[in-house]
């Protein structure tokens, strides 16, 4: 299989990037350290291409019942301007992929869906599309996502528009000109905890944009930023990442999730997964700190200090910010307390470790 590339592949290569596969694509994974880049996003601010994601964009009089149908949240709840996270729940009860609903005008939504599910989510929608109608576009392969995250992202950017990009609530958009381009979207809905903004842009503009972007963050300290650091950041925050914490048979209520979880049953698979969010379920995605020396890994066992597999981890990494251990990991509900000890099998070592409260790291005001 052919591996795909982002507009800007090219110039990831010029910068130095270590490019690495990823969702189908060639992607950068770092440019200079993890540890740098990292940092650079928590104090000032970084620019990520993660132009891989996919775009749909739902649109006419059957719009929102589609959506209604597809989605876990209450869709009925956005107006244009803003938008909201949710997942696609299949036919048993686990999960297509998670995603974000921005609602672009009355009958038109824009859906951003994760790159190594484009297709698999399109062949979803529009098989439930069969019984709606509403007017489907896959624009994947027409736009390019640039991510600028920080505490100073949003300052930096405002000279790129006459919008008041501090007046956009978490979560909201707004379609304007930015950096002299016409009909860009401009996001709140970063996957960082540091601020920022997320620009979708076609395809034809994306070079231009990177450098007028980079200009404007000059004596802000920006940087590119690879997935590597992207990752770093969305674990310090406990934010799922699709094929790690959850996945097509994962419950989307044992992954915490409850929270995008309309309480109806007209979406899919809405009755078991209420049942689930009422009566509760065997097992929990926790956060947990190590107490002993060493690093979680994905795919390590969780276990009792006798050795007892109880878990698994699902991500895991050495923080930055807090200068720790981290990770997450699904645990029996008894033992999904915060303060609870559990223990990490790292290769032939069994590492303590403590249940805690997400997220692992508090975003700067």
């Amino acid at each position: 299989m052919t591996m795909k590339k982002t507009v800007l592949n090219q110039l990831h290569h010029s910068l130095g990037a270590k490019m690495v596969a990823f969702g189908g694509f060639e992607m950068p994974v770092s440019y200079s350290s993890i540890k740098e880049e990292h940092h650079c996003v928590r104090e000032k601010l970084g620019v990520f291409d993660v132009s891989h994601m996919g775009e749909f964009f739902v649109e006419g009089p059957a719009a929102l019942a589609l959506l209604q149908h597809a989605c876990s949240n209450d869709i009925s709840k956005l107006v244009p301007g803003k938008a909201q996270y949710n997942y696609f729940p299949n036919k048993e009860g686990g999960i297509v992929d998670d995603l974000i609903v921005y609602q672009l005008a009355v009958e038109k939504y824009l859906l951003v869906v994760n790159a190594s599910n484009i297709d698999k989510d399109w062949a979803w929608i529009s098989a439930l599309n069969s019984s709606f109608k509403a007017k489907l576009t896959n624009a994947s392969e027409d736009y390019s996502l640039l991510a600028v995250q920080g505490p100073k992202a949003i300052e930096a950017m405002q000279e790129l528009t006459d919008f008041d990009l501090a007046s956009l609530p978490f979560y909201g958009h707004t379609t304007t000109t930015f950096a002299g381009l016409e009909n860009i979207i401009v996001a709140t809905t970063g996957y960082t905890g540091s601020g920022g903004v997320e620009i979708y842009c076609k395809n034809d503009v994306v070079a231009q944009l990177w450098e007028t972007i980079f200009k404007a963050g000059a004596t802000f300290g920006v940087q590119a930023i690879g997935l590597a650091a992207r990752d770093t950041l969305r674990l310090e925050m406990g934010y799922c990442l699709y094929g790690n914490e959850i996945n097509d048979s994962s419950s989307p209520i044992a992954a915490g999730l409850g929270w995008v979880t309309r309480p109806a049953t007209a979406f899919v698979s809405a009755e078991s997964i209420n049942v689930q969010k009422e009566k509760g379920t065997k097992d929990k995605l926790v956060g947990f700190e190590l107490i002993d020396r060493g690093i979680p890994r994905t795919g390590h066992d969780i276990v009792t200090e006798e050795g007892t597999v109880i878990g698994q981890v699902t991500s895991g990494t050495q923080s930055p910010s807090l200068n720790k251990a981290i990770g997450l990991g699904y645990v029996p509900t008894a033992k999904a307390t915060p303060g609870t000890s559990i223990h990490i099998q790292v290769r032939n070592k069994v590492l303590t470790a403590k249940v805690v409260k997400l997220p692992f790291y508090t975003p700067q005001k």
